[in-house]
């Protein structure tokens, strides 16, 4: 083993320690705040959810702060100069590593509210996260399967209505809503058996993003659209703590959410309406189809 990767092996250990410690130190206030916010008065909850958004916030500032120390990666990002931490954002970006939510952490942190995810509601009895995620205000959705409303029609709807209600609170506090909409990170391999219409990426599925804006439509205000992009080929998490990643590049275009809500593409009986789901489908891929030209244009300027 040459010397240069012996230093590396130690450069990402060490990050590997400090990220470690950082998540336990504001774990700890995190889940302490958690059980403040089990007080069930809607002004108390929406009081403790700031300092809960801060510590998140911190945690995420130790973690750039870590970056900066051990990798000398350059950072190329364009588009996120007019955002602000008091605007309601739908985020979407392509997904190739576990390294894309770093990235996204890095580049938004700050900048708009805190991203967050949808998360199924089992995951809720998750000990000690189940109770974070709720006191973060991510929001727990509720969907029942094609088979089980056959047997239940009556409960048709109220897996919407539940999830509806259920970010209620999101309407007076601004908040990033965050999607990935392949499903999965890319791979060569999975490239290959797809054998879809994207050079650089995988076929989207329109169900996350609709669940989302069907939702919360009327209470995201902007849409962000993200590319990733490692000119060096796909990082793996130890190739970025041990700073083998040398560049990376982002583009953000912000779209309007009240203009796809309005357009053709999406109407609100998207789950009931298979011409509905087809058009926004459409739009997705031609979304989707923009986002491949322009990782094209990124790979042939490296």
């Amino acid at each position: 083993m040459s010397i240069r990767n012996i230093v590396g092996h130690f450069i990402g250990t060490i990050s590997v320690i400090i990220y470690f410690f950082n998540t336990v130190f504001w774990v700890i206030p995190i889940v302490i705040l958690s059980f403040l916010k089990l007080i069930p008065i809607k002004s108390w909850q929406k009081l403790v959810s700031y300092p809960l958004d801060g510590c998140a916030t911190a945690w995420i500032g130790v973690n750039n702060l870590n970056q900066r120390i051990t990798s000398n990666t350059q950072w190329d990002v364009e588009g996120v100069e007019t955002l602000t931490l008091n605007d309601w954002y739908l985020v979407t970006s392509n997904h190739q590593s576990w390294v894309d939510i770093l990235v996204l952490q890095r580049i938004f942190n700050r900048k708009i509210p805190f991203l967050k995810f949808f998360l199924k509601k089992e995951l809720i009895w998750v000990p000690f996260l189940g109770i974070a995620w709720w006191a973060l205000d991510f929001p727990f959705m509720s969907r029942h399967s094609k088979s089980f409303l056959a047997k239940n029609p009556h409960l048709k709807g109220k897996d919407m209505e539940s999830t509806r209600k259920a970010c209620e609170k999101f309407s007076t506090k601004p908040v990033s809503i965050m999607n990935f909409v392949e499903g999965t990170r890319l791979t060569e391999e999975k490239l290959k058996r797809i054998n879809g219409p994207y050079k650089h990426l995988l076929k989207p599925k329109a169900g996350g993003m609709a669940f989302v804006l069907s939702a919360m439509g009327n209470q995201l205000h902007k849409f962000l659209d993200v590319t990733i992009y490692y000119p060096e080929g796909i990082p793996s998490f130890w190739d970025f703590v041990c700073g083998r990643v040398k560049k990376i590049q982002v583009k953000v275009r912000i779209l309007s959410v009240e203009d796809i809500l309005n357009s053709d593409a999406f109407g609100m009986d998207y789950f009931d309406n298979p011409e509905q789901r087809a058009r926004f489908q459409r739009w997705l891929n031609q979304l989707w189809s923009e986002k491949d030209h322009t990782l094209t244009t990124m790979s042939s300027s490296k």
